[in-house]
């Protein structure tokens, strides 16, 4: 039974006229065919090749035929299964469903100085834990909660990262690559029953190196779902007008599709909406600029027209703490992908651009996943919601509604409850404290490391995870990724520090 997540009941929200979807599918077609698409792997181009896209070799250049591309969008999935190693927490993509994700941090944060740190163990752990007992985290993506932690050689992060996330959570897997580390990845997936979605990710404008074109390659010989990720901002490596921007992500992520499609016909695939206007006056990424969500409200209404599933990845705000700031920006952003038909939303738990990650904020943001969830789940209107005979009963005043069986049947899934809010009137709120939203979030947290257990790995899955690692790190030693010495201080903390955590 696949895990339900949150369904919109109810038209999504359509930006573009027919007219301009059109014109942003004819100016993709364009581009792919007369500009092309760089891609750095032989096999790729091959393939391609034989497939009738032309190609220059010299420059890794593909420009892919207007039918292909075509015949390639038809080939995805609308709709599709990841499978969990826990199964019910199985997802069924696609459609009007949607599910809510984390959003990664290269750090953690310290919530009184709100200056990074680099996590421990037991924060990657820990910050596992509370994303697998939040009820409104649907799975977990790439580099979360944390890009690594102490300890750990730069060659083997994403590994021992992956190697946590199996251990302290049963949901959906996605995880990076680096030196062909999704082998190991898809192979520590296999030992636990699961399936990883194997990312690939775009250089932008126009480019695919070969590790990404590789790493896509070997998760379809897996039969696993690929994520590709478009991460452009436009007026540094897209158009500065979200229209050119449009255009130039829908390329971009065409040419890893009509590959797959080629090489492994009924190749499931989302895509990842990874964009951000540039601030003109830093140079950085808008984090929370409103530009966010227009594209990704448009970028959403194209890719229902292709039929393949969306990823909104983009509602981390730029604040850089827990503050007013970071609740509009994220709240906002959130709103508006969940309503124009996003099928994942990455949220929980991103404090700072992609900066820093704490499960405090994922904490609260719970509740803004709930809130969003309630609206897409729409009004009913029947017999008994109409409630007309009850009306009738307690007419005029003094009749209430307080005391009947309708009210007491109805209040709580008409509405929706906040866990980690202030609720209460303002003398009851005087008398008990002044607690704030992040006060609750704080003992919501701190129960949940205390007495929430994940469902755990079999002895010999976790021997088979820990085989797997073992041969990475010797592979990675062999190729001069890790130091002799690297591996001492490496091998110390293992032993010393046996995944106490887990």
């Amino acid at each position: 039974m696949a895990l339900a997540g949150y369904v919109r009941r109810f038209p999504s929200l359509k930006i573009l006229t027919d007219e301009q979807l059109e014109r942003i599918h004819q100016g993709t077609l364009r581009v792919l065919w007369n500009t092309g698409v760089h891609m750095e792997h032989r096999g790729a181009l091959e393939t391609l090749e034989r497939a009738g896209c032309r190609v220059d070799y010299d420059d890794w250049r593909v420009r892919f035929p207007t039918a292909l591309v075509e015949d390639a969008l038809r080939r995805c999935p609308s709709t599709f299964t990841i499978q969990t190693r826990d199964p019910s927490k199985s997802l069924q993509v696609g459609g009007n469903s949607l599910y809510m994700l984390p959003f990664p941090g290269h750090h953690t944060v310290d919530l009184d100085t709100w200056e990074p740190r680099h996590p421990t163990r037991k924060d990657f752990y820990d910050g596992v834990k509370v994303l697998d007992a939040l009820p409104s985290v649907h799975g977990l993506w790439s580099y979360t909660p944390y890009f690594g932690f102490e300890g750990v050689p730069p060659s083997m992060c994403l590994l021992e990262s992956m190697a946590g996330k199996i251990r302290n959570s049963g949901k959906m897997l996605t995880e990076g690559y680096s030196k062909g580390s999704e082998q190991y990845t898809i192979r520590m997936a296999q030992a636990v029953g699961a399936e990883v979605c194997v990312p690939c990710l775009l250089s932008p404008p126009l480019t695919y190196y070969e590790d990404a074109i590789g790493a896509a390659l070997h998760g379809a010989d897996a039969g696993f779902p690929i994520r590709i990720s478009e991460g452009a901002v436009y007026g540094g490596t897209a158009p500065a007008s979200i229209a050119g921007a449009l255009v130039s992500a829908c390329a971009n992520l065409i040419a890893p599709i009509v590959l797959l499609q080629v090489y492994r016909p009924g190749t499931r695939v989302f895509l990842n909406d990874f964009t951000f206007p540039q601030n003109m006056t830093t140079g950085a990424p808008g984090f929370g600029n409103i530009a966010i969500s227009l594209h990704a409200a448009a970028f959403n209404q194209i890719w229902h027209r292709y039929g393949v599933p969306v990823c909104n990845g983009a509602a981390v705000p730029g604040s850089k703490r827990i503050d007013f700031q970071s609740g509009y920006e994220r709240a906002t952003n959130t709103a508006l992908f969940a309503l124009s038909g996003a099928n994942f939303i990455l949220l929980h738990g991103g404090v700072a651009a992609e900066l820093t990650h704490h499960p405090l904020q994922a904490i609260l943001d719970d509740d803004i996943s709930g809130m969003v969830g309630r609206f897409l789940e729409g009004i009913a209107v029947n017999d008994e919601m109409l409630a007309l005979d009850l009306i009738e009963e307690v007419g005029p005043v003094p009749g209430h509604f307080l005391g009947k069986q309708h009210t007491r049947k109805w209040w709580k899934s008409e509405q929706y409850i906040p866990k980690s809010a202030d609720t209460l009137t303002y003398p009851e709120w005087l008398n008990s404290g002044k607690k704030s939203c992040l006060d609750y979030a704080r003992e919501r947290m701190d129960d949940i490391l205390e007495n929430y257990k994940p469902v755990p790995l079999s002895p010999s899955q976790e021997q088979e995870i820990e085989r797997i690692l073992e041969e990475a790190r010797a592979h990675y030693e062999a190729e001069g990724l890790i130091t002799a010495d690297e591996m001492k201080t490496y091998r110390r903390n293992i032993a010393s520090d046996r995944y106490p955590y887990a």
